[in-house]
């Protein structure tokens, strides 16, 4: 599983004209799955996006999670994350998972985010999407629940 992490001050999505997600300061979160990510990837990347310390505490230190601050989070499926553009000019997508397993790990990750604490907004799963955001800081991570990178 992998994700993009931004810190946002507001973050929206709108599918075919409507928004159908928004929120305030807080993370956007761009996720894709595996064919071999399971439940043990999904709670991996929920409990590392809920407990980033990307905040600033009272000395302007980044050291408060989302959840210390009372932030949201805008989670947004993207199988491109797993694009392969080492060979040719067209990316390949076959490390990215099918759409029914990568639903289901995306709608548990949404759900383990809201047990750890987080307001969670969510794109619609499949559609083409607009996603608009102002980044904070800025401050966009990277995370792989893969040991290796």
């Amino acid at each position: 599983m992998r994700a993009v992490v931004q810190r946002v001050a507001e973050a929206a999505v709108t599918v075919g004209g409507r928004e159908v997600g928004r929120i305030g300061p807080g993370l956007a979160v761009l996720l894709a799955v595996t064919d071999q990510d399971g439940d043990a990837e999904a709670d991996y990347v929920a409990r590392k996006v809920a407990g980033l310390r990307v905040f600033q505490d009272e000395e302007g230190r980044m050291n408060r999670s989302a959840v210390e601050c009372g932030g949201e989070a805008l989670l947004i499926s993207q199988f491109t994350l797993y694009g392969d553009c080492r060979k040719g000019r067209r990316p390949s997508f076959t490390r990215a998972a099918g759409p029914e397993h990568a639903e289901q790990l995306y709608e548990l990750v949404a759900q383990k985010l809201r047990e750890h604490g987080l307001r969670v907004a969510t794109g619609s799963f499949g559609a083409r999407m607009q996603v608009s955001l102002v980044n904070d800081g800025p401050v966009t991570l990277l995370l792989d629940s893969e040991r290796a990178f």
